[in-house]
């Protein structure tokens, strides 16, 4: 199932609440989008041991994904698909599965070095200004970062709840991953602040990061200042039907359901 939503507060607070209320248009597909078919030459060869998340330019595993853009994310049955348009922070992808989700951001980098070391530091800061705590421990990405955020943005005293960041540097791209849910505690990486997790939450954890290993990142070859996001956009299909809702609501604000029989207001002036 893959939806789309745009809201002007979406991007509010992605580290503490991932269960926020998201107002705007919305698209459900029931079955599965491929749209590897007609999508992108995939370069022959054997994909790496290791996994993804892949670059468009090697070889990757073929599945069914959507074509978002920037990303190529896998769907199936199990899972469903969201692409988030916030004004103030860009776009991103949620994946979500049961009670968990992971939210995917792709952003430009250069040709050398890597982001993931100097986003974690920047992060951890970050949270503990928000009156939280973290801690680096290593998963199934490499080094993640773990830490307990405010369930109300800045209120510590409403209670914490346990988020967990993973970072993937590519080839002039950088993905971060971002588990809420079961899933943010079922990872390998652990840690004293974080109970053992249960067969369900595990199961959540496995399926949200196969999602994440099997992404196809898209960088193109136009320059991107480094650390900008990537594009995301709707997938074809998608976009036609957005773009005829569109032309539909502008027809009809243009009517603006008058009737000329119908009365209109009056006024009476007093003497």
């Amino acid at each position: 199932m893959f939806r789309r939503r745009r809201s002007a507060d979406a991007g509010r607070d992605r580290s503490g609440d991932s269960g926020q209320e998201l107002s705007g248009d919305e698209l459900d597909y029931g079955e599965p989008v491929d749209d590897e078919p007609d999508g992108p030459y995939q370069p022959a060869g054997t994909p790496r041991a290791d996994g993804g998340p892949w670059d468009a330019a090697e070889p990757f595993p073929r599945q069914p994904r959507v074509d978002l853009g920037s990303l190529q994310v896998p769907v199936g049955p199990e899972h469903e698909i969201e692409l988030v348009m916030a004004e103030e922070r860009g776009a991103w992808v949620t994946a979500r599965y049961r009670e968990s989700e992971v939210q995917i951001q792709a952003f430009a980098a250069a040709r050398r070095g890597a982001l993931w070391d100097d986003v974690r530091a920047e992060i951890s800061v970050e949270v503990e200004e928000a009156g939280g705590r973290s801690q680096e421990s290593d998963g199934p990405f490499g080094v993640e970062l773990l830490a307990q955020v405010p369930v109300e943005p800045g209120q510590p005293a409403s209670g914490m709840r346990l988020v967990r960041f993973v970072g993937i540097d590519g080839p002039r791209w950088f993905v971060r991953g971002l588990f809420t849910g079961p899933a943010a505690g079922a990872s390998d990486a652990g840690g004293p602040d974080v109970a053992s997790p249960d067969v369900a939450s595990r199961e959540q954890a496995e399926l949200l990061e196969e999602v994440l290993r099997d992404v196809v990142v898209v960088r193109g070859e136009h320059p991107v200042p480094p650390r900008e996001i990537l594009e995301l956009r709707p997938p074809p299909e998608a976009q036609q039907v957005l773009e005829a809702q569109a032309a539909v609501e502008e027809e009809n604000r243009f009517r603006g359901g008058l009737n000329p029989f119908e009365r209109g207001p009056e006024f009476t002036e007093t003497r």
